[in-house]
Protein backbone atom coordinates (compact mmCIF):
# COMPACT_ATOMS: atom_id res chain seq x y z
CA UNK A 1 0.00 0.00 0.00
CA UNK A 2 1.20 3.52 -0.92
CA UNK A 3 1.86 6.42 1.80
CA UNK A 4 -1.17 8.05 0.42
CA UNK A 5 -3.53 5.36 0.03
CA UNK A 6 -2.53 4.35 3.76
CA UNK A 7 -2.90 8.17 4.93
CA UNK A 8 -6.08 7.76 2.90
CA UNK A 9 -7.53 4.57 4.65
CA UNK A 10 -6.74 6.34 7.98
CA UNK A 11 -8.14 9.60 7.61
CA UNK A 12 -11.61 6.92 6.32
CA UNK A 13 -11.12 5.72 9.72
CA UNK A 14 -10.88 8.95 12.19
CA UNK A 15 -14.53 9.57 10.75
CA UNK A 16 -13.64 11.60 7.55
CA UNK A 17 -15.19 10.56 4.40
CA UNK A 18 -13.10 9.85 1.56
CA UNK A 19 -15.16 9.51 -1.98
CA UNK A 20 -14.19 7.16 -3.93
CA UNK A 21 -13.01 9.21 -6.70
CA UNK A 22 -11.10 11.63 -4.53
CA UNK A 23 -9.19 8.77 -3.61
CA UNK A 24 -8.34 7.78 -6.83
CA UNK A 25 -7.13 10.95 -8.15
CA UNK A 26 -5.41 11.48 -5.15
CA UNK A 27 -3.38 8.35 -5.71
CA UNK A 28 -2.43 9.16 -8.85
CA UNK A 29 -1.05 12.39 -8.44
CA UNK A 30 2.35 12.77 -6.39
CA UNK A 31 2.16 16.10 -4.29
CA UNK A 32 5.57 16.19 -5.01
CA UNK A 33 5.48 17.34 -8.66
CA UNK A 34 3.91 20.85 -7.10
CA UNK A 35 6.39 21.38 -4.37
CA UNK A 36 9.89 22.50 -4.03
CA UNK A 37 10.51 21.21 -0.39
CA UNK A 38 10.19 18.15 1.18
CA UNK A 39 6.98 16.43 0.97
CA UNK A 40 7.31 13.62 4.00
CA UNK A 41 5.17 15.79 6.78
CA UNK A 42 2.63 15.40 3.73
CA UNK A 43 1.68 11.50 4.80
CA UNK A 44 1.54 12.50 8.44
CA UNK A 45 -1.21 14.47 7.04
CA UNK A 46 0.34 17.55 7.58
CA UNK A 47 0.38 21.15 4.99
CA UNK A 48 3.51 21.63 3.47
CA UNK A 49 4.89 24.81 1.67
CA UNK A 50 5.18 24.77 -2.12
CA UNK A 51 7.54 27.91 -2.33
CA UNK A 52 8.67 30.94 -0.75
CA UNK A 53 7.87 34.23 -2.37
CA UNK A 54 10.51 37.22 -3.04
CA UNK A 55 9.48 38.44 0.23
CA UNK A 56 10.22 35.77 1.96
CA UNK A 57 6.52 34.69 2.35
CA UNK A 58 5.52 30.65 2.43
CA UNK A 59 2.87 29.09 0.39
CA UNK A 60 1.08 26.12 1.54
CA UNK A 61 -0.48 22.94 0.26
CA UNK A 62 -2.78 22.28 2.67
CA UNK A 63 -3.00 19.02 4.79
CA UNK A 64 -4.53 16.08 3.33
CA UNK A 65 -7.38 16.08 5.47
CA UNK A 66 -8.75 19.51 4.06
CA UNK A 67 -7.83 18.83 0.61
CA UNK A 68 -10.16 15.75 1.12
CA UNK A 69 -12.97 17.72 2.87
CA UNK A 70 -12.65 20.85 0.53
CA UNK A 71 -13.13 18.05 -2.72
CA UNK A 72 -15.98 15.73 -1.02
CA UNK A 73 -17.92 19.18 -0.19
CA UNK A 74 -17.76 20.67 -3.48
CA UNK A 75 -20.10 18.12 -5.14
CA UNK A 76 -17.83 17.33 -8.29
CA UNK A 77 -18.98 15.81 -11.41
CA UNK A 78 -17.72 15.25 -14.89
CA UNK A 79 -18.33 18.11 -17.52
CA UNK A 80 -17.98 21.20 -14.34
CA UNK A 81 -16.22 24.45 -14.66
CA UNK A 82 -14.83 24.90 -11.14
CA UNK A 83 -13.10 28.51 -9.86
CA UNK A 84 -10.17 28.01 -7.77
CA UNK A 85 -9.20 31.31 -6.23
CA UNK A 86 -5.64 30.59 -4.51
CA UNK A 87 -3.47 28.09 -6.75
CA UNK A 88 -2.09 25.77 -3.72
CA UNK A 89 0.73 25.12 -5.94
CA UNK A 90 -1.18 23.69 -8.86
CA UNK A 91 -2.16 20.65 -6.63
CA UNK A 92 -5.63 21.07 -6.15
CA UNK A 93 -6.18 22.22 -9.39
CA UNK A 94 -4.83 18.86 -10.91
CA UNK A 95 -7.15 16.45 -8.53
CA UNK A 96 -10.25 18.67 -9.81
CA UNK A 97 -9.21 18.80 -13.09
CA UNK A 98 -8.77 14.73 -13.04
CA UNK A 99 -12.19 14.27 -11.23
CA UNK A 100 -14.70 16.46 -13.72
CA UNK A 101 -12.50 15.37 -16.62
CA UNK A 102 -11.33 16.23 -20.33
CA UNK A 103 -14.80 17.68 -20.75
CA UNK A 104 -14.65 20.14 -17.59
CA UNK A 105 -12.30 23.40 -17.30
CA UNK A 106 -11.31 24.89 -13.66
CA UNK A 107 -10.16 28.17 -13.69
CA UNK A 108 -7.26 28.86 -11.26
CA UNK A 109 -7.31 32.61 -9.90
CA UNK A 110 -4.18 33.86 -7.74
CA UNK A 111 -3.13 37.23 -6.24
CA UNK A 112 0.34 36.07 -6.35
CA UNK A 113 2.02 36.00 -9.38
CA UNK A 114 5.03 33.93 -8.36
CA UNK A 115 2.30 31.27 -7.38
CA UNK A 116 1.06 31.08 -11.02
CA UNK A 117 4.49 31.19 -12.37
CA UNK A 118 4.87 28.02 -10.20
CA UNK A 119 1.72 26.52 -10.97
CA UNK A 120 1.78 27.17 -14.13
CA UNK A 121 5.06 25.37 -14.58
CA UNK A 122 3.90 22.31 -13.03
CA UNK A 123 0.81 22.07 -15.09
CA UNK A 124 2.09 22.77 -18.62
CA UNK A 125 0.44 19.09 -19.90
CA UNK A 126 -2.97 20.59 -17.64
CA UNK A 127 -5.05 21.74 -20.87
CA UNK A 128 -8.01 21.96 -19.04
CA UNK A 129 -6.53 24.22 -16.07
CA UNK A 130 -6.15 27.78 -16.91
CA UNK A 131 -4.35 30.07 -14.20
CA UNK A 132 -4.76 33.87 -13.81
CA UNK A 133 -3.41 36.67 -11.78
CA UNK A 134 -6.13 38.24 -9.92
CA UNK A 135 -6.05 42.29 -9.26
CA UNK A 136 -7.73 41.82 -5.79
CA UNK A 137 -10.30 39.85 -4.17
CA UNK A 138 -12.58 42.89 -4.60
CA UNK A 139 -11.99 43.20 -8.47
CA UNK A 140 -13.92 40.71 -10.79
CA UNK A 141 -11.68 39.04 -13.18
CA UNK A 142 -12.34 40.43 -16.75
CA UNK A 143 -10.56 36.60 -18.53
CA UNK A 144 -13.63 35.11 -16.56
CA UNK A 145 -17.12 36.14 -17.69
CA UNK A 146 -20.55 34.75 -16.92
CA UNK A 147 -22.26 32.61 -13.88
CA UNK A 148 -20.35 30.22 -11.79
CA UNK A 149 -21.88 27.40 -10.91
CA UNK A 150 -18.97 25.67 -8.24
CA UNK A 151 -15.97 28.28 -6.62
CA UNK A 152 -13.55 27.26 -4.07
CA UNK A 153 -11.97 29.66 -2.40
CA UNK A 154 -8.63 28.24 -0.22
CA UNK A 155 -7.57 31.38 1.65
CA UNK A 156 -9.31 33.34 4.44
CA UNK A 157 -11.43 36.17 3.59
CA UNK A 158 -13.77 38.26 6.33
CA UNK A 159 -16.43 38.17 3.68
CA UNK A 160 -17.32 37.22 -0.12
CA UNK A 161 -17.25 39.73 -2.43
CA UNK A 162 -20.24 40.85 -4.18
CA UNK A 163 -18.36 39.83 -7.82
CA UNK A 164 -19.13 36.29 -6.59
CA UNK A 165 -22.11 36.16 -4.70
CA UNK A 166 -24.00 37.89 -7.59
CA UNK A 167 -22.81 35.25 -10.21
CA UNK A 168 -23.20 32.30 -8.54
CA UNK A 169 -26.18 30.06 -11.05
CA UNK A 170 -28.70 28.67 -9.51
CA UNK A 171 -28.47 25.73 -7.43
CA UNK A 172 -24.44 26.37 -7.41
CA UNK A 173 -22.13 27.40 -4.99
CA UNK A 174 -18.55 28.80 -3.34
CA UNK A 175 -17.11 27.25 -0.50
CA UNK A 176 -15.27 29.80 1.68
CA UNK A 177 -13.05 29.89 5.42
CA UNK A 178 -15.12 33.40 6.14
CA UNK A 179 -14.18 34.83 9.24
CA UNK A 180 -10.36 36.55 10.93
CA UNK A 181 -7.27 36.05 10.43
CA UNK A 182 -7.10 33.53 13.67
CA UNK A 183 -9.66 31.48 12.93
CA UNK A 184 -12.71 31.23 10.40
CA UNK A 185 -16.11 28.79 9.67
CA UNK A 186 -15.95 26.78 6.61
CA UNK A 187 -18.75 27.94 4.97
CA UNK A 188 -20.94 26.50 1.50
CA UNK A 189 -22.97 29.21 0.06
CA UNK A 190 -25.56 27.57 -2.05
CA UNK A 191 -28.23 29.47 -4.47
CA UNK A 192 -31.33 28.76 -4.27
CA UNK A 193 -34.46 30.90 -5.39
CA UNK A 194 -31.79 33.45 -6.32
CA UNK A 195 -30.84 33.76 -2.35
CA UNK A 196 -27.49 32.50 -0.79
CA UNK A 197 -28.36 29.65 1.61
CA UNK A 198 -25.71 29.11 4.20
CA UNK A 199 -23.85 26.07 5.46
CA UNK A 200 -21.56 25.97 8.21
CA UNK A 201 -18.75 22.98 7.67
CA UNK A 202 -17.17 24.30 10.89
CA UNK A 203 -13.92 25.91 12.46
CA UNK A 204 -11.18 26.18 9.91
CA UNK A 205 -7.80 28.47 9.98
CA UNK A 206 -6.93 29.34 6.60
CA UNK A 207 -3.56 31.54 5.29
CA UNK A 208 -4.85 34.93 3.66
CA UNK A 209 -5.13 35.23 0.48
CA UNK A 210 -2.97 38.33 -0.29
CA UNK A 211 0.53 38.52 -0.01
CA UNK A 212 0.90 41.15 3.17
CA UNK A 213 1.44 38.80 6.85
CA UNK A 214 -2.14 39.80 8.01
CA UNK A 215 -0.74 39.46 11.58
CA UNK A 216 1.32 42.38 11.14
CA UNK A 217 2.77 41.81 14.56
CA UNK A 218 3.73 39.20 16.80
CA UNK A 219 0.75 37.43 18.78
CA UNK A 220 0.17 38.46 22.51
CA UNK A 221 -0.16 35.64 25.13
CA UNK A 222 -3.52 36.73 25.85
CA UNK A 223 -4.41 35.88 21.78
CA UNK A 224 -2.50 32.73 22.06
CA UNK A 225 -4.73 31.73 25.00
CA UNK A 226 -7.47 32.40 23.08
CA UNK A 227 -6.60 30.35 20.28
CA UNK A 228 -5.63 27.34 22.47
CA UNK A 229 -9.42 27.87 23.61
CA UNK A 230 -10.63 27.64 20.52
CA UNK A 231 -8.60 24.21 20.28
CA UNK A 232 -10.59 23.20 23.69
CA UNK A 233 -13.96 23.97 21.98
CA UNK A 234 -13.20 22.50 18.69
CA UNK A 235 -11.85 19.13 20.80
CA UNK A 236 -14.69 18.96 23.21
CA UNK A 237 -17.42 19.34 20.13
CA UNK A 238 -15.65 16.31 18.19
CA UNK A 239 -15.71 14.54 21.80
CA UNK A 240 -11.86 13.68 21.26
CA UNK A 241 -10.49 15.52 24.40
CA UNK A 242 -9.47 13.71 27.60
CA UNK A 243 -9.88 15.11 31.06
CA UNK A 244 -5.86 15.44 31.66
CA UNK A 245 -5.71 16.77 27.99
CA UNK A 246 -8.50 19.37 28.72
CA UNK A 247 -6.15 19.87 32.54
CA UNK A 248 -2.85 20.68 30.78
CA UNK A 249 -4.40 22.85 27.69
CA UNK A 250 -5.91 24.86 30.43
CA UNK A 251 -2.71 24.90 32.41
CA UNK A 252 -0.84 26.49 29.68
CA UNK A 253 -3.92 29.44 28.70
CA UNK A 254 -4.07 29.80 32.61
CA UNK A 255 0.27 30.74 32.29
CA UNK A 256 0.17 32.95 29.07
CA UNK A 257 -2.81 35.34 31.26
CA UNK A 258 0.20 36.03 33.74
CA UNK A 259 2.75 37.05 30.96
CA UNK A 260 3.52 40.07 29.98
CA UNK A 261 1.92 41.89 26.43
CA UNK A 262 4.91 43.31 26.06
CA UNK A 263 7.63 39.99 25.59
CA UNK A 264 10.20 40.60 22.85
CA UNK A 265 9.27 39.28 19.57
CA UNK A 266 10.48 35.93 18.67
CA UNK A 267 13.81 36.45 16.17
CA UNK A 268 15.27 38.72 18.52
CA UNK A 269 18.31 37.51 20.79
CA UNK A 270 19.08 34.25 20.58
CA UNK A 271 15.66 32.47 21.76
CA UNK A 272 14.69 29.45 19.74
CA UNK A 273 10.78 28.98 19.58
CA UNK A 274 11.36 26.16 22.58
CA UNK A 275 12.95 28.56 25.02
CA UNK A 276 10.45 31.69 24.26
CA UNK A 277 7.81 32.31 27.26
CA UNK A 278 5.27 32.23 25.20
CA UNK A 279 5.64 28.96 23.47
CA UNK A 280 7.75 27.09 25.79
CA UNK A 281 5.16 25.14 27.99
CA UNK A 282 3.06 24.44 24.66
CA UNK A 283 6.21 22.59 23.34
CA UNK A 284 7.45 20.82 26.42
CA UNK A 285 3.99 19.13 26.76
CA UNK A 286 3.11 18.49 23.08
CA UNK A 287 3.39 14.92 23.64
CA UNK A 288 0.07 15.29 25.04
CA UNK A 289 -1.61 16.86 22.16
CA UNK A 290 -0.58 14.07 19.84
CA UNK A 291 -4.19 12.52 19.24
CA UNK A 292 -5.39 15.67 18.41
CA UNK A 293 -2.28 17.62 16.72
CA UNK A 294 -4.18 18.21 13.39
CA UNK A 295 -6.51 20.66 14.61
CA UNK A 296 -3.91 22.40 16.64
CA UNK A 297 -2.05 22.80 13.82
CA UNK A 298 -4.32 24.41 11.55
CA UNK A 299 -6.26 26.63 14.31
CA UNK A 300 -2.20 27.79 15.27
CA UNK A 301 -1.01 27.81 11.71
CA UNK A 302 -1.34 31.92 11.13
CA UNK A 303 1.01 32.09 14.27
CA UNK A 304 3.49 29.38 13.45
CA UNK A 305 3.50 30.82 9.56
CA UNK A 306 4.34 34.24 11.14
CA UNK A 307 7.28 32.99 13.26
CA UNK A 308 8.18 30.62 10.76
CA UNK A 309 7.53 27.65 12.14
CA UNK A 310 4.67 25.54 10.84
CA UNK A 311 5.72 22.75 12.09
CA UNK A 312 8.12 22.69 15.17
CA UNK A 313 5.76 21.82 17.79
CA UNK A 314 5.54 18.07 16.33
CA UNK A 315 8.56 17.82 14.31
CA UNK A 316 9.92 15.25 16.73
CA UNK A 317 7.32 12.97 17.53
CA UNK A 318 7.51 9.70 15.89
CA UNK A 319 4.19 8.17 16.76
CA UNK A 320 2.63 10.95 13.72
CA UNK A 321 2.71 8.37 11.22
Amino acid sequence: MSRISDLLKRLGQSGIEVPKQVKIVMENTDVETFSDYECEPFYSDRPIPFMETYEGNIKTISAPHMIVTLLHNLELDTGQEVILVGSKGGYLAALIAQIIGENGNVRVLDLCNESIVHAKQRLTHWPTIELRELESIEVSPVAFPGEFNRVLITGHIEKLPEWITSRISEGGFVIAPLGPVDHQQLMKMEKQGGELFPTDLGPVCFGPLNEVNSLGEMITPIELADLLQLVIETCQDLDIMEDDELNCLQDIIAELHFLPDDLPPLGEGDMTPSQHPMFKSLIENADSFVRFWPILQVILHPVLSEIGFENWIFDNFEGLE
